[in-house]
């Protein structure tokens, strides 16, 4: 083989390598930023709800808990802001279509781990509660085309719906500086329960039940 081959073949060695580092890296930076700085679901006051961090520890939030001290918007007891975003597929969808019913609002993105790890979690709990007007609406964070949104949601076998954010919603919603974030909206079309960062399945399925219970405006 000629030295100049070797020469080229090391080049687009050594450019392929350069690449995929700064992709690993860029991936590593978007896990970190999916884990929030403090992973503590925020029950509604004197619900006496607990979150469960990412690392099986839990934290136990009271009356005096503040969301905002997790990067979240204290919308406890106030209705859920209005939205209406597109589907990957460009189907709209608003907020109010939900109306009387009780809605968990996931905010997720297809690079967060600990969102891939609550998804089948979803799943299996929009099956369940389903027939008695419950549903997930999935808020993808993701950057990238809606047609990869679309595929993921496909392969984990998503049985809600998932739609594309945008800035306005993100904004009315306090902004979104870590994933995941759930919002549990009553049937009166109140905030119930706020979380931030994983919590266990028991615990989600536990304000589910309790956004189940409320009654309608």
């Amino acid at each position: 083989m000629k030295r100049s081959v070797i020469v080229v073949l090391v080049l687009i060695a050594a450019i392929t390598a350069m690449i995929w580092a700064g992709v690993m890296s860029y991936r590593i930076r978007k896990s970190l930023n999916a884990q929030p700085p403090a992973q503590t679901a925020l029950a509604q006051p004197g619900a006496g709800s607990s979150g469960a961090a990412a690392n099986g520890s839990s934290s136990t939030s009271t009356a005096g808990d503040s969301p905002s001290a997790d990067g979240l918007s204290d919308l406890r007891g106030k209705p859920a802001p209005a939205f209406t975003l597109k589907t990957p597929d460009g189907k709209t969808v608003s907020l109010s279509d939900y109306k009387g019913k009780a809605v968990l609002l996931n905010f997720w993105a297809t690079w967060c781990g600990p969102c891939k790890l609550e998804m089948p979690w979803l799943i299996d709990l929009q099956k369940k509660y389903a027939a008695q007007g419950f549903t997930v609406l999935g808020i993808s964070e993701d950057d990238g085309s809606a047609k990869n949104v679309a595929d993921f949601a496909t392969k984990m076998g998503v049985n809600y719906p998932v739609l594309m954010y945008d800035e306005k919603m993100n904004k009315a919603y306090g902004g979104v500086d870590y994933l995941p974030i759930s919002y549990y909206i009553g049937r009166d079309g109140k905030v119930a329960v706020e979380t931030g960062g994983i919590i266990s399945q028991s615990e989600m399925e536990a304000d589910i039940q309790k956004i189940l219970a409320s009654k309608g405006a």
